[in-house]
């Protein structure tokens, strides 16, 4: 007769056996989450068809350029004070009135701007891998409302100096990622065209801007041309977090992200959980984990992961510098930039102090609005016609920018104001044929 423990212990063997293979069969973490990542992105929301991202996004982008023409208004930006030979002064107008600022003072408050741009718009660019863009760009476009609120609110110089820093940090979000936005969801044989009427919204809102700085400046006060900036921006801004974003290409999910780091910190704690049983430490929950571990390694991970970041970004920069195509492209684009802004900002306050424009304002945007339209839609067909090569390109942009300066240099050193109209005119059509990408 068999023993009772004989005769129990193939059942438990089984057991064993049973629980191993169970355990085995079912899937690990990490195996998940590289299950998720590898499948494909989330689909596209119907309501955000291409051409509505399109509209959305040019009209995102005139509203930042609005502000640019906007400040550089007379109405906006206005005149310092000023006293006659008889001893008799003027309060001035606009911000430089009512802060007395100096010319450097005011041309410190453009530059400002560009400040936060420079400073944000890799850090968008970088965060692109790591978070959703669509979001990024809500919350871009969040701390330029706020910040445009703010300079409409501006006690003192340095605090609407600041504000102008917080303009170009929202919109460097915006700037860094609209494009690429665009360019995937375009037609493959309409990305030249969509991405020139993007661009086309350059010279429109600085054009829309002069105008309207000066009649919201001229008929109320300058600090209602920044909040009704602001309240134009600000449906924008919660679109972005309000409705379901979308996904670059060439960029997983985030969620398969954090499922990924999530189940590297889980495996690496487990892995190390028979060392802990060894030890003989209190263990939390059925896998051995224990709390000293999970959160040691949960920080190890997060310093990582940080680590990574400034890592990826530092290799992504020496990429960037040993292309000499984008290198020159960068300087060439900044004696542009300096160009541009000058003429931009101080244009109106030029036509207005040297040749006595009464309504300098609507000039400078009627000559720049008509000339930008003109200009980027030449420079796109002629580019087309020469056949669009990096080398044509370089023609096209060297030589409209070349005969561009010439003919807006000889425009402000003329003393008739037709002759300056005409020149400055033929100026900007051949600086804005340069618009096109």
């Amino acid at each position: 007769m068999a023993s009772p423990s004989s005769t129990h212990s193939p059942p438990k063997e089984e057991e064993k056996k049973g629980s191993a293979q169970q355990s085995n069969s079912q899937p690990q973490p990490q195996d998940m989450a590289v299950s998720s990542s590898a499948n494909d992105l989330p689909p596209t929301p119907s309501w955000f068809t291409p051409k509505r991202l399109l509209v959305i996004f040019c009209v995102i982008n005139m509203i930042n350029y609005v502000d640019r023409g906007a400040i550089a208004s007379n109405g906006v930006n206005g005149s310092k004070r000023s006293c006659d030979d008889k001893g008799i002064c003027s309060s001035g107008s606009g911000i430089q009135g009512e802060f007395d600022l100096t010319n450097f003072q005011d041309g410190l408050l453009s530059s400002a701007f560009m400040v936060g741009l420079l400073v944000a718009s890799p850090i968008f660019a970088s965060l692109a891998k790591s978070h959703n863009p669509f979001r990024l760009i809500g919350v871009g476009l969040s701390v330029w409302t706020l910040a445009a609120a703010g300079c409409g609110s501006a006690f003192s110089f340095w605090f609407i100096t600041i504000c102008r820093m917080l303009v170009g940090v929202g919109e460097a979000s915006f700037i860094s990622l609209a494009a690429p936005f665009i360019d995937d969801n375009a037609p493959v044989s309409q990305k030249t065209a969509w991405l020139a009427m993007f661009y086309m919204c350059i010279p429109t809102g600085i054009a829309l801007g002069y105008v309207y700085g000066g009649l919201v400046g001229g008929h109320f006060n300058w600090r209602y041309a920044f909040w009704g900036e602001a309240l134009l921006m600000f449906p924008f801004a919660v679109l972005g977090f309000v409705v379901k974003p979308l996904q670059l290409k060439g960029f997983s999910p985030v969620e398969s992200k954090k499922a990924l780091t999530s189940a590297e910190t889980v495996s690496a704690v487990t892995d190390d959980s028979e060392a802990s049983k060894l030890d003989g430490r209190i263990l939390v929950g059925a896998d051995g984990i224990s709390a000293d571990e999970l959160n040691k390694t949960s920080k190890s991970v997060g310093i990582h992961n940080i680590l990574n970041q400034f890592s990826r970004f530092a290799k992504d920069m020496k990429v960037l510098l040993a292309d000499k195509v984008y290198v020159i492209n960068v300087f060439g684009y900044i004696a542009y930039t300096f160009v541009i802004g000058a003429y931009s900002y101080w244009g109106p306050k030029a036509g207005y102090n040297i040749y006595h424009m009464k309504s300098a304002d609507m000039m400078f945007g009627g000559i720049t609005i008509v000339c930008g339209i003109l200009g980027t839609i030449s420079g796109g067909f002629i580019l087309d016609r020469m056949t669009a090569t990096i080398s044509n390109a370089f023609i096209l942009l060297s030589g409209a920018t070349f005969l561009g300066a010439i003919f807006c240099f000889v425009a402000f050193c003329l003393k008739s104001l037709y002759g300056f109209i005409v020149l400055f005119a033929v100026g900007e059509l051949l600086v804005f044929a340069t618009q096109v990408k």
